[in-house]
């Protein structure tokens, strides 16, 4: 062992001799750290104490450069003591292969302070845990991000769906991505145009410029995963670019002919009559007030043609849910708040869809949360109580329930000091893979991957 020792030791002698120009030493810690990990029982703790020391000689350096104005040398310095804790990383996570923090974090060293070796790490983390798909999404998102990799991360999305073929949450990701590099070609091919610079041959492609790519994984993800609220999930984010009208129009006309009988769509129809642009030229309150008396019988209208179509008592309680939502908006325009009829003040309606009409799904509850967050002055004792009552019917499988609570007490209303024991509360009720995945999912937030 002593050999070993002595043997990478020597091999630092020349970045050890740099950092005495900038006025660190380090080689007593550095001996005392590197026998520890060469035991004959090594423990986990030590490499993770290793590697947190040369991370904080890097900020050192770092540190000790701007003071001093030394930006020399950056190869002999820095890309040692990277390269090194690459090294250790990669000893340790061949010795605990399972632990997702530890390659989480090694991710996230090369993010901060060298992209060279991420696609390495992402590509060894993802043959280990192919099995977790926030991992893949996580990775194409490096890849795409930091590496500026639309072609890498594209093949992650690709190879991801080989081993989640159904996977809402990789189709969205996914769809979102090519929508980014679609619009990152337009604003080059602007600048260029701008510019007046000849590109010679190369031409952008319209069809990709378009966001055919996007139609084609849409395409794909509607052949695999029913139900109008996933493909409601992808016109949302088709929304966010502006470039994507003919995309948005294509969703939305194959959503109203193959989801009639799914109140979510009826329930996305009349909502978008209700908040229908008006005229530009309607600058009268008068005018106003017509044009919005005109969209609220037009969303009546669409409520109306479901109820005629939905009968069961499912879609009749969001029905209810959302009819409800109509008069907060139009006590909103009438009388400036909703204190008048905000949620809390239903009671007997709600109380009666609540004992009434059992099982509930998990629908069911979202719309009652996101009703209660379209208040102006969403009450976060609502929100914890319908959280509760759905985690009381989901609470053993459904992970991103978890989740969303959590996410709910990080946000402004929230309380941050409650995700410790929700996080506690989540892992003793999830149940088989619900409990990795959620581990993962938290892991990931922790982190800033979420």
């Amino acid at each position: 062992m002593a050999d070993i020792v002595q043997q990478r030791l020597e091999d630092r002698i020349p970045a050890l001799e740099q950092l005495e120009r900038v006025g660190l030493s380090m080689l007593k810690r550095s001996t005392a750290l590197e026998y520890k990990l060469h035991r004959t029982v090594q423990s986990k703790d030590d490499f993770i104490t290793y590697i947190q020391y040369e991370i904080n000689v890097l900020e050192l350096i770092k540190k000790r450069r701007a003071r001093i104005g030394y930006h020399f040398k950056r190869e002999e310095i820095e890309y040692p003591i990277i390269h090194r804790i690459n090294h250790v990383f990669r000893r340790a996570t061949t010795k605990w292969k399972e632990d997702v923090q530890l390659w989480l974090s090694q991710v996230a060293f090369n993010k901060k302070w060298v992209c060279d070796f991420l696609s390495k790490v992402l590509s060894s983390m993802l043959a280990i845990h192919p099995d977790k798909p926030a991992l893949w999404i996580m990775a194409a998102k490096c890849e795409m991000e930091d590496r500026n990799s639309s072609e890498s991360a594209r093949h992650l999305f690709l190879r991801a769906l080989r081993f989640h073929p159904e996977n809402k949450k990789v189709y969205q990701e996914y769809f979102r991505m090519e929508l980014m590099h679609a619009e990152k070609l337009r604003k080059q091919q602007q600048e260029l145009e701008e510019a007046k610079i000849d590109v010679g041959e190369y031409n952008f492609s319209p069809e990709i410029l378009s966001g055919k790519l996007a139609e084609v994984v849409y395409r794909d993800a509607a052949q695999k995963i029913k139900g109008a609220e996933f493909i409601l999930s992808l016109l949302q984010i088709a929304a966010i670019f502006d470039f994507t009208k003919e995309l948005q129009d294509t969703i939305l006309q194959e959503l109203q002919s193959q989801y009639v009988d799914d109140c979510m769509m009826w329930d996305f129809m009349a909502k978008r009559e209700l908040d229908a642009a008006g005229a530009p030229e309607l600058q009268s309150a008068k005018g106003r007030a017509s044009d919005t008396d005109r969209r609220e019988e037009r969303c009546c209208v669409v409520y109306e043609e479901a109820l005629k179509s939905l009968n069961t008592e499912y879609e009749w309680i969001l029905m209810v849910l959302a009819v409800c939502n109509l008069l907060t908006c139009v006590m909103n325009f009438c009388r400036g708040h909703v204190d008048m009829l905000s949620i809390s003040k239903q009671p007997l309606l709600l109380d009666f869809s609540l004992h009434e009409h059992r099982p509930f799904t998990k629908a069911f509850f979202m719309k009652m949360i996101e009703i209660e967050k379209e208040q102006e002055t969403p009450k976060i004792s609502n929100l914890r109580d319908y959280y509760e009552r759905a985690l009381r019917e989901f609470g053993s499988s459904d992970e991103d329930l978890w989740m969303d609570y959590i996410k709910e007490e990080l946000g402004r209303h929230g309380n941050p000091e409650n995700c410790g024991k929700l996080h506690w509360r989540a892992v003793k009720t999830l149940e088989g893979e619900s409990v990795e995945h959620f581990t993962t999912q938290y892991t990931l937030l922790q982190t800033g991957h979420v």
